[in-house]
């Protein structure tokens, strides 16, 4: 079966790994995530996964406890690099060769991030991981995840998040919220309603015709479904109608 997506940027906010936990990271919930990526890997997907951090440490909720703003962001990137490091070790543990890249560096526990080194690690059936956001401040691991599928040539940006899609309103406070089945970037944009992915990650998306699909990730098969190109979740992109499901 031909897929739809053969290179993804797969972004998975920090609060993946939570599990039953207030902060910090599940092994299971980690090795949940391992296993959707092992499923798309096994069907000849190349996969680059940047993770964030929020399960450990937010820049932008630590600069309003009075933090400076950078030295916030760089503690973030910290946090997904820790992050990185978990999922790693929960993709080997199924069986999937994968590599860690960090945009800051730390020779010890992961390799610079080189963009040629990326696309040759995928072109040869490692995953790779993404830590470290783009190794500045004041951005975003979103706006890291336009940047980086980007310049990595991915055919689309995956948001994995705890809702299956883009909505109206915040399904979360309105259950009556209906989801969209496509939705136009420049609409994501102009709509303040939806905060699925910051303003700049969008904006980048949008000049640069790169498609952007939002689905739930704990929902047994999904991430396999949306390479395959079936119907789930919210897919967006500059050229496509704003369309409910």
């Amino acid at each position: 079966m031909p897929l739809r997506f053969n290179r993804i940027l797969l972004k998975v906010g920090g609060e993946s790994l939570l599990g039953d936990r207030e902060y910090g990271i599940s092994h299971e919930s980690a090795k949940a995530v391992a296993l959707q990526i092992k499923e798309v890997h096994d069907m000849g997907v190349q996969v680059a996964v940047v993770i964030g951090g929020g399960n450990i440490f937010r820049g932008i909720s630590a600069e309003k406890s009075g933090f400076d703003r950078a030295t916030a962001d760089y503690m973030g990137m910290l946090a997904t690099v820790m992050n990185g490091l978990a999922l790693m070790d929960a993709l080997e543990r199924v069986g999937v060769p994968v590599r860690l890249q960090s945009a800051l560096e730390m020779p010890a526990v992961a390799e610079p991030f080189v963009r040629r080194r990326a696309i040759r690690h995928m072109e040869k059936g490692r995953v790779i991981i993404l830590a470290a956001g783009t190794g500045v401040p004041f951005v975003t691991t979103d706006t890291g995840s336009s940047l980086h599928a980007l310049e990595l040539h991915c055919d689309v940006v995956i948001k994995a998040t705890k809702v299956d899609g883009v909505f109206e309103r915040d399904p979360m406070q309105d259950p009556s919220a209906r989801r969209y089945k496509t939705v136009n970037l420049h609409d994501m944009l102009s709509n303040q309603n939806i905060s699925v992915m910051d303003s700049g990650a969008l904006a980048m998306c949008m000049e640069n015709n790169m498609p952007v699909m939002v689905f739930e990730l704990f929902k047994e098969g999904n991430l396999k479904k949306a390479v395959s190109g079936e119907d789930i979740g919210t897919y967006a992109s500059a050229d496509v109608k704003t369309e409910l499901a």
